[in-house]
């Protein structure tokens, strides 16, 4: 399994804080199945970063694009999308 590092921008706070509550169940979800690590909003509030585990970068495309920010529309301007090479902890 390969990890991938995705950070976001915020688009549309208002869209953005309407989706946030499914957007945390459907995080959760993930959480729970073992494909996102860890993910967070960053301090000043104008993105975020989310840590996957996936066996590919289009399963993690495939997840962002069920993702309630995702279907909501204008929450998200910028996406990357970079596997990650976590060298600590070490598995």
């Amino acid at each position: 399994m390969a990890k991938f590092a995705v950070t976001i921008t915020f688009q549309d706070m208002t869209a953005r804080d309407a989706a946030r509550p499914e957007h945390r169940v459907y995080l959760k979800s993930l959480f729970d199945e073992g494909k996102l690590v860890e993910s967070g909003p960053y301090v000043d509030d104008t993105g975020a970063l989310l840590i996957y585990e996936a066996e590919s970068r289009a399963d993690v495309e495939a997840w962002l694009a069920e993702d309630p920010y995702a279907k909501a529309g204008k929450v998200v301007g910028d996406r990357t999308i970079k596997e990650w090479n976590r060298v600590f902890p070490p598995d």
